[in-house]
């Protein structure tokens, strides 16, 4: 079914399809909406789960935490500093191994205070061992929701599912509802191995010690340093298992076949601007207007950041002249954290692209479409005269600050 909603409302769409059992709900804002809209759902009798609401966002993961051991599958959402005031939890939630699925409309961080858009609250949280998403369009939010269930079960690692506040949150475009039978087919019901359950009691997450020892049975345990190995080796085998997932969407449904990176005339281009969430959409009239001009760019979106998909990139990167890395994010006191990953991936390539690095819009600061023309036609005519450091888009006062 086509409908036009919001890109809250399709995230609440694809929670509701995905037949979540418990959901944990705090507002902030961007994210409200979502879950308001999940508890229409619930009261209304169309999706038959326990909604909770809660007194902070660190309760709010807490639920979702003993929900998931006792073998539902949960589902909260959250944005900005609410997404910070749970990071102690989130820490738990993935080292307990939890399917939980959450949706993160993404803000900037305070202080000083921002209810707008940038990418800085999830990508703060790019090393807590989540898998991320980042979603384009309202279409990509309810299919990256609807993915992000079967791979958070499937791996058992929890999945943030991003995309931009306002940007998308909040704006109205088209996207398609898939039937409730095909998503019942699609996604199998949660059946976890390991669960709280009175009949068969056990302990879970108790102090590990530092070496391995025996279990109850006798057998060797792994200790913190193989547990912490462990999820990183399925982390990075979590790459195969999506593109498997995002293979049998596509197959059900026709929408997907780019689980890592989504490009857009690229295979001629001799230059790629790379970006992630909406700004990689407001840059392909950018690209058409510059390939008029007879430049040959393109552009890439980024659609899974953890893990990373270095092989992906470096497939899609190499043999280009110039990549220029757009993001909404900072690695404060070194560079963009989208652009070191991507350098990290071309390094061993010997046909390695130059690469520039630039941030803009930060607390929601307008992204000019002309400012982006000025900025990558710059770019590709001087590739090699760019130093390796960030430069910015938008930035004012700056001749005063370094007055």
């Amino acid at each position: 079914m086509h409908i036009i909603e919001s890109g809250n409302v399709a995230a609440a769409t694809g929670v509701k399809l995905a037949r979540a059992q418990v959901i944990a709900a705090y507002p902030i804002t961007p994210q409200t909406p979502l879950t308001e809209k999940l508890s229409e759902f619930v009261e209304s009798g169309q999706l038959a789960a326990q909604y909770i609401p809660v007194e902070s966002e660190h309760s709010a993961m807490a639920v979702c935490i003993a929900a998931s051991t006792a073998g539902t599958r949960a589902f909260t959402a959250t944005s900005a500093n609410g997404l910070l005031y749970m990071v102690e939890q989130l820490h738990w939630a993935v080292g307990a191994r939890l399917p939980i699925v959450m949706c993160v409309a993404n803000r900037g961080i305070g202080a000083p205070w921002t209810v707008w858009n940038d990418q800085q609250d999830s990508m703060s949280q790019r090393d807590v061992g989540w898998i991320q998403l980042y979603a384009n369009d309202h279409q990509q939010i309810i299919d990256s929701v609807l993915k992000a269930f079967k791979l958070a079960q499937t791996v058992s690692i929890p999945v943030m599912v991003c995309y931009d506040g306002y940007l998308l949150s909040h704006t109205y475009m088209p996207f398609d509802r898939p039937e409730q039978t095909e998503v019942d087919a699609f996604l199998p019901p949660f059946a976890p191995t390991h669960f709280l359950d009175p009949e068969n009691p056990g302990n879970f997450n108790t102090v590990t010690l530092p070496d391995v020892r025996p279990g109850v049975d006798g057998t060797l345990q792994p200790g913190y340093i193989e547990i912490r190995h462990n999820l990183h080796q399925d982390l990075r085998a979590a790459l195969a298992t999506y593109e498997e997932i995002d293979r049998e969407y596509a197959e059900r449904f026709g929408r997907g076949g780019t689980p890592f990176v989504e490009p857009y005339r690229c295979d001629d281009a001799r230059f790629v601007a790379v970006a992630i969430g909406s700004l990689s959409y407001q840059l392909r009239d950018v690209i058409d207007q510059l390939r008029e001009d007879g430049l040959a760019i393109g552009v890439m979106g980024v659609q899974m950041y953890r893990p990373f998909p270095d092989e992906a990139i470096a497939r899609a990167l190499a043999g280009k002249e110039c990549v220029i890395v757009l993001e909404k994010a900072l690695s404060y006191g070194n560079q963009g954290p989208l652009y070191g990953d991507i350098k990290s991936a071309l390094y061993r390539l010997e046909n390695r692209p130059v690469l520039h690095n630039y941030i803009l819009g930060l607390g929601g600061r307008e992204i000019r479409t002309q400012q982006l023309l000025d900025v990558l036609a710059r770019s590709c005519a001087n590739p090699g005269e760019i130093e390796d450091t960030p430069r910015w888009i938008g930035l004012k006062l700056q001749e005063e600050h370094h007055g």
